[in-house]
């Protein structure tokens, strides 16, 4: 072949390269998505999911992202059925591994593969918040026993991602001194390494275990009279956010005087703003390649936290203060997954990068216009990987009320455009959540229902927390 004919081979592969799915902004394609939602109108956002996910093979973020937004709709059996299909990938995902965790850590820890041309297998919190969520739909129609379900594959899950994640970063590090890799994030000169670097990141014990997770674990035990299985998951969640008093009390009064007849146990959940987004920034890097230290500019994820909703700790139930507690940052999770994989992500991309150098001037020698056009080709399919589940709430807060059976009223702040939200209670345990997004409040539309603005609500006076 004629290096002319080699050369616009070369560029025709690049430009096709460039419109490949595979290569597609996903971070675009989910701000469409996002501002349909928080405008309320979640017909537009799954429309714009919908048009940009035309193949008849829908990946594992289709499903997460249409399961979000079916439930902000009300249609929990849509939202479930998404979830469904999200859940089987994730255990296909689950059985290879627990198959040949070798096997499975080699084509992982391929060095010539960019990370965004893989098949998308979920971030460890993703596939943990996965079930957490399928759970909140269940408790949405008082489906304990459903719940418990979803909470057993949660804890079954953590088990087989912390068997993985303490094989897969041993491996990183046995390889990073194999070939000589020493550069660590802090080194990258431009990068925020101090977001990875924040207490709140670093105080994690990992990046897939989630304090909410266990809490709910314990309540929805709790509410089946499996008080042994439920002091497991307040002791957890304890573990995972000490110093919290809500999490202390949860185990303290585990043993306590049960509700009054004609009052409930009720766990308010508030689920604000959009998990953070995934940006890819450039950091110059001098590599050895052919003897020689060349500058080279390679791309490494960063993580931006998502500002559409403000932030908030307190609500009105039946016309009195209530305070919330935090007990999940999504964005927090998120960095420490992010910190906790980039010595791996580090070694992938300098090992490609001094490979394909190598390659280019070998090439250069022959051929000069096809190695600028192999150069070309690399600029157009190098770049850090920004697919991650947007539609996932970012921030859990929760409290737990006894209250009266009866009619209530949730109000949001005025940061919210002063929603409310009316519940009613008439089950020994219940779980009433909440969707807040920029001034847009989403309910399950089972157990609660978002009033609209201007509507007056008579509550009665007597329903009152205790």
């Amino acid at each position: 072949m004629s290096s002319r004919a080699l050369t616009a081979l070369t560029l025709v592969a690049a430009v096709q390269l460039a419109g490949c799915s595979a290569f597609r902004s996903y971070d675009n394609e989910l701000k469409e998505t996002n501002q349909h939602m928080t405008s309320g109108n979640i017909v537009g956002a799954l429309a714009t999911l919908e048009k940009n996910n035309t193949s008849a093979d829908k990946d594992l973020l289709y499903y997460f992202e249409k399961g979000e937004l079916l439930r902000a709709s009300g249609d929990l059996d849509g939202s479930q059925t998404a979830w469904r299909s999200a859940d089987k990938v994730i255990y296909t995902w689950e059985e290879s591994v627990k198959l040949d965790t070798d096997k499975y850590l080699a084509q992982f820890g391929s060095f010539l593969v960019n990370d965004k041309v893989r098949r998308y297998e979920g971030y460890d919190y993703e596939k943990v918040m996965l079930t957490t969520q399928m759970a909140l739909n269940l408790l949405a129609r008082n489906d304990f026993d459903g719940a418990r379900t979803e909470i057993k594959k949660t804890h079954e899950r953590e088990a087989v991602i912390a068997n993985l994640r303490d094989k897969e970063y041993l491996k990183s590090e046995q390889e990073a001194q194999e070939k000589g890799v020493k550069t660590q994030f802090k080194d990258l000169q431009g990068y925020p390494v101090a977001s990875l670097d924040a207490p709140e990141v670093v105080g994690l014990k990992n990046s897939y275990q989630s304090a909410f997770s266990h809490y709910l674990s314990g309540f929805v035990y709790e509410a089946l009279g499996e008080k042994g299985l439920a002091a497991p998951g307040y002791r957890k969640a304890v573990e995972l956010r000490p110093n919290t008093p809500l999490l202390e009390d949860a185990l303290k009064k585990l043993d306590g005087d049960a509700s009054k007849s004609g009052e409930s146990e009720v766990l308010l959940v508030i689920q604000s703003g959009f998990a953070p987004a995934r940006d890819s920034v450039r950091i110059p890097l001098p590599l050895p390649i052919s003897g020689n230290l060349v500058i080279t500019p390679l791309s490494f994820p960063v993580i931006r936290a998502d500002t559409s909703t403000a932030s908030f700790n307190q609500v009105t139930l039946d016309g009195k203060a209530v305070n919330l507690t935090l007990l999940n940052s999504t964005t927090d999770m998120s960095r420490r997954a992010l910190r906790d994989d980039m010595p791996g992500i580090i070694l992938r991309t300098t090992v490609r990068a001094i490979t394909r150098g190598v390659a280019q001037k070998q090439l250069n020698d022959v051929n000069p216009l096809a190695g600028l056009a192999v150069g070309i080709a690399s600029a157009v399919t190098e770049g850090a990987d920004t697919r991650t589940w947007r539609t996932l709430p970012d921030r859990t807060l929760v409290a737990r009320i006894r209250l009266p059976q009866g009619q209530h009223l949730v109000s949001l702040p005025n940061t919210l455009g002063s929603s409310q939200v009316q519940f009613k209670v008439d089950k020994p345990y219940q779980v009433v959540s909440v969707r807040a997004l920029g001034n847009q409040v989403f309910a399950d539309g089972q157990m609660a229902q978002v009033i609209p603005t201007g509507v007056p609500q008579a509550i009665a006076t007597s329903a009152t927390a205790k």
